[in-house]
């Protein structure tokens, strides 16, 4: 899983600081500002988070069963979500375990976030997660449209 993954790969990081991804999504996140953010606040890790949207459309009925409002797939407020892109401090390791068990979304983000040791980057650009056919198929053709949002570089 995840965190044990993460916790595999301890002896090849070098130095304090390091950065992980899932690798199953695209942003046009500035990476050497969530660096700069991570850096000024001196907790052990940051996550970069997105304000996400419904994937269904979200409706409103009354006691009656009538519709009374529907909105198309809203933007969810007051919620952040997890992007995937992280900056952590060497001793994140100690939340981890190499055994295959070890999700880093359960026990290991749950303790940091309890400990006060995880801050929120907060991302409001382009993200997609690439999880389904369906998402793999949009941006292959936002790809081929020539100016995907996410590509940031010339």
């Amino acid at each position: 899983m995840t965190g044990a993954r993460i916790k595999r790969v301890q002896h090849y990081v070098d130095g304090d600081t390091f950065m992980v991804t899932y690798g199953d999504g695209v942003a046009d996140v500035d990476l050497s500002k969530v660096l700069a953010f991570h850096r000024a606040h001196g907790k052990l890790a940051t996550m970069t988070t997105i304000a996400p949207s419904s994937r269904f459309g979200m409706l409103e009925v009354d006691g009656a069963n009538r519709v009374t409002s529907f909105i198309e797939k809203p933007q969810l407020t007051g919620q952040r979500a997890n992007a995937g892109f992280f900056v952590f401090q060497r001793r994140v390791f100690d939340y981890l375990s190499s055994e295959d068990s070890c999700i880093l979304e359960h026990e290991p983000l749950e303790k940091l976030a309890r400990d006060g040791e995880i801050m929120a980057y907060l991302h409001d650009g382009f993200f997609y997660a690439m999880d389904t056919y369906r998402e793999y198929q949009k941006l292959n053709e936002l790809w081929a449209s020539g100016k995907p949002p996410w590509k940031v570089w010339r």
